[in-house]
């Protein structure tokens, strides 16, 4: 996935400077980008396109990047002095993301070699300035980087964003799969799929059961013994009798003709409803699971928009280990002293956040009035992550983030067959559930060790979405007030 992108490097100058200067600038490019693809921070090849001269050259190239499907987005430096209207209708073309690179080649001021000509060369203080004024005038989205480009830490918030642009691609292109409708009368699940659609770029529709069990018959016993094996090499088996054996392997029946059909229809999301399963004697569970580990985003209830957003994020940090996983608030610890969350769902929490391997087991779900489902059973790793939901608010989506830490759970909990994460809330748990209520965040969230808030600011931003992240700092006032400006604020942009 990370591999199907590329960043094309822009460096900004004028003919001012006379051709040794332009050889020079050009000469430097090239090196920082080839040292910036070879430092190993980066998910993403960087090409240098061009030193820009002329409001035609950079127009040229925005448009060219506009439909090039594998760049991810640009990133500009002002080498030295590029005059801002030559940017103006590249600018106002562009509908690739936008990083603004303010560093400058030398890390130092040379003492003794500072001179005239030195500085007719070394202008980035200067002309990232100028470069940026232009955009800020003109609203353009973009981020804004600063700092010495051979530093690691510099380099890892380029690549922080890189994914997060390749994020921004993957929702252009983005297609999810809905086997039914949502829940029956459930409100924030459902959304405007139009605007959905001209906003992020989502094609969200629907294909028939009967037809995921037509294609469930026409799987074989070869493909299933085939994922079979897959599943004996990643996951414990909590019996081998046949009953049990059975379960198992219609769940890899499901499995392997819910991806035929994604596949052949370019989804890489999917959703499904206990309410819709005519013809199907088991709701998903290890399928929903074993695909979400292979990159697929889930939604259950049919909530489409979390299955997009996890396929999403899953895309963003693809190679890292941390895991990304559909996830649901499900009940509270609130003992003074020891409050924390339980994220659990009845079957389909991603294997990708497990602290160790996960479990393969056969019990009752309870609801759906099928077969007893096989699930992996496992807990989720300690450490720090954040909980995403995206809402319609009619008019506008809000991309909500809550920053949470993760810990071992403090219950052994026998008696509950799931999937689950237990974690602390940000700022604590009363007052982050007050802000996230209050914002409307959804019971579904995706949840990720991998994507900081940041890149989802990032994403938000790109996407033309708004944000509202829930900090160790949130207070229910202050959330209160940014929301009511935030309101005032996009109905007057729309």
């Amino acid at each position: 996935m990370l591999n199907d992108y590329e960043f094309w490097f822009v460096v900004g100058s004028q003919f001012l400077y006379g051709p040794e200067v332009l050889e020079t600038v050009s000469a430097r490019a090239a090196e920082m980008a080839d040292a910036l693809n070879a430092s190993g921070n980066l998910p993403c090849k960087i090409v240098y396109k061009v030193t820009a001269k002329t409001n035609a050259e950079i127009t040229d190239l925005v448009r060219e990047a506009n439909y090039n499907k594998r760049c991810a987005g640009l990133i500009t430096w002002c080498h030295t002095f590029s005059p801002g209207k030559m940017w103006i209708n590249g600018f106002a073309a562009l509908q690739k993301p936008y990083c603004h690179f303010a560093t400058q080649y030398n890390r130092e001021i040379p003492n003794e070699g500072i001179d005239m000509d030195f500085m007719n060369l070394n202008q980035a203080a200067h002309g990232d300035r100028e470069h940026g004024f232009t955009a800020a005038r003109l609203r353009v989205p973009r981020k804004v980087i600063a700092g010495y480009w051979q530093d690691a830490a510099v380099q890892k918030r380029l690549g922080d964003w890189m994914r997060a642009a390749v994020g921004a691609a993957v929702s252009k292109e983005l297609k999810v799969m809905r086997f039914g409708d949502n829940m029956r009368e459930v409100a924030v699940t459902e959304g405007d799929k139009v605007e959905v659609q001209a906003k992020l770029g989502w094609q969200v529709n629907t294909w028939p059961v009967g037809q995921l069990v037509e294609t469930m018959h026409a799987v074989t016993e070869a493909e299933i013994d085939a994922l079979m094996a897959q599943y004996r090499t990643a996951y414990d088996f909590a019996a081998d009798d046949a009953a049990f054996m059975d379960t198992v392997r219609y769940q890899a029946r499901e499995e392997l003709a819910i991806k035929k059909m994604m596949d052949a229809e370019g989804c890489r999301a999917f959703s499904n409803t206990f309410q819709d399963l005519y013809g199907m004697r088991q709701l998903p569970g290890l399928a929903s699971q074993h695909l979400m580990a292979q990159g697929y985003g889930y939604g259950g209830e049919g909530d489409w928009k979390v299955a997009a957003m996890t396929a999403i994020i899953k895309a963003m940090g693809e190679g890292k280990t941390g895991g990304t996983a559909f996830m649901e608030d499900y009940t509270y610890n609130l003992v003074p002293g020891a409050m924390y969350s339980l994220g659990a769902h009845m079957l389909e929490v991603c294997p990708s956040v497990a602290a160790a391997r996960p479990r393969i087991e056969v019990h009752p779900l309870g609801i759906g009035d099928r077969e007893p489902p096989a699930r992996l059973v496992f807990e989720g790793h300690e450490g720090s992550a954040i909980v995403v939901s995206l809402v319609d608010m009619g008019g506008r989506l809000r991309l909500i983030c809550q920053d949470i830490h993760c810990v071992k759970p403090i219950l052994p909990m026998p008696n509950l067959p799931v999937a689950r994460v237990m974690w602390q809330a940000m700022p604590d748990l009363t007052t982050g559930l007050e802000c996230w209520i209050t914002a409307g965040g959804a019971h579904h969230t995706t949840l990720t060790y991998d994507v900081s808030a940041e890149q989802m600011q990032d994403w938000a931003r790109m996407m033309d979405v708004e944000f509202v992240h829930i900090t160790t700092d949130t207070t229910v006032e202050g959330l209160e007030q940014q929301l009511f400006l935030n309101d005032l604020a996009w109905k007057w942009k729309s």
